[in-house]
C-alpha cells in the first residue's frame, strides 16, 4: 500500500461538480492499493500517517502528529501511485489492486481513521475526482508499506 501525505491549510475533493468531502488544518491522504495488500498494510500504514511528526508545535519544530496538532484527514483512493512507468511512455497498472480488492481495503481504512482522527473526510472510490489543496511548508511524505515493515 502507498500513501502520498501533504500537510494542508485546506483541501476540498469535487465530484461532478459536487463537493464531497473538504477539510481545513490537516493531512491530504493519497492512498493506492497493490493487488496483494491487506488489512496488515492498512494498519501499519495508518499508524504511520497518524503518528508521524509533521506538524509544527509552539517552537516552530516538526514535532506533532495530526493527532497532536488537531487535524484532520481527506482520504482519497488513487490506483495511480501503481503506474509503473519504468518501459515505454504508457504506465502499467498491473500492480494496482482491481477494484474489487482494493475498495474494502479502502473502506477498512477509513473506518480505522475515523476511530482515531476527530475528522475524516474522503473522496468517492472509482469517481472521476478533482481535489484541491493548499500544501502547507509545503510539506509532502511518500510511505509504502512494503518499505516499512
Amino acid at each position: 500500500m502507498r500513501a502520498v501525505l501533504q500537510r494542508v491549510t485546506g483541501a476540498s475533493v469535487t465530484v461532478e461538480g459536487e463537493t464531497v468531502g473538504r477539510i481545513d488544518h490537516g493531512l491530504v491522504v493519497l492512498l493506492g492499493i497493490a493487488r496483494d495488500d491487506t488489512e496488515r498494510d492498512a494498519a501499519y500504514l495508518l499508524e504511520k500517517v497518524t503518528g508521524l511528526r509533521i506538524f509544527d508545535d509552539a517552537e516552530g519544530r516538526m514535532n506533532l502528529s495530526v493527532l497532536d496538532a488537531g487535524g484532520s484527514l481527506l482520504i482519497v483512493s488513487q490506483f495511480t501511485l501503481y503506474g509503473d512507468a519504468r518501459r515505454g511512455r504508457r504506465p502499467s497498472w498491473i500492480d494496482a489492486a482491481a477494484p474489487e480488492v482494493a475498495e474494502p481495503i479502502y473502506n477498512w481504512f477509513i473506518e480505522q481513521a475515523r476511530r482515531v482522527v476527530g475528522r475524516v473526510e474522503t473522496g468517492s472510490f472509482r469517481a472521476m475526482m478533482s481535489v484541491e489543496l493548499v500544501n502547507d511548508g509545503p510539506v509532502t511524505i511518500l510511505l509504502d508499506s512494503r518499505k516499512l515493515f
